[in-house]
């Protein structure tokens, strides 16, 4: 009896140990494929940024001593991935003139939520994005998110 009583405490201290363990092997599975990879020019080509982990960048004018203010071009994301930029620093919506006329946006039937979203543009995982031109966002990107989510 007086050796279970010993050994047992260790075996509660071995368990815990092999769950931590396991656990954080998992997490670093998971982002080890989040990350997003920005490129100068179109076509992956350029002077190229990567990106990995979670993070939130407000404002992209000295990233490593690099300024990468409205200068990406293209990008490539992970599979364990999501990607949100903006054409604003700090994450902001832009209104532009044309939104701040409700009565012109009611007759063409457009919300300013809608002016708003074209502002930013979401990329999912696997993502790869040749060029932002085709999306009217070639070299406007000035803050991102990036997010690790479940592959």
């Amino acid at each position: 009896m007086n050796t279970i009583q010993r050994v047992l405490p260790i075996l509660k201290i071995v368990s815990v140990a092999l769950l931590l363990f396991s656990s954080t092997s998992k997490i670093y599975a998971a982002n080890k494929d989040c990350w997003v990879d920005m490129f100068e020019e179109a076509q992956y080509a350029g002077k190229h940024l990567l990106i990995e982990g979670a993070t939130e960048l407000a404002d992209l004018t000295n990233i490593n001593g690099d300024n990468w203010d409205k200068r990406i071009h293209s990008l490539k994301v992970g599979s364990a991935a999501k990607v949100t930029v903006y054409q604003n620093q700090r994450f902001e919506l832009t209104v532009p003139q044309v939104a701040k006329n409700p009565d012109l946006l009611r007759s063409l039937g457009v919300t300013e939520q809608d002016v708003k979203e074209d502002s930013e543009l979401i990329f999912i995982a696997n993502k790869q994005v040749h060029d932002l031109g085709d999306f009217n966002f070639h070299k406007k990107i000035r803050s991102l998110k990036l997010e690790c989510i479940s592959p």
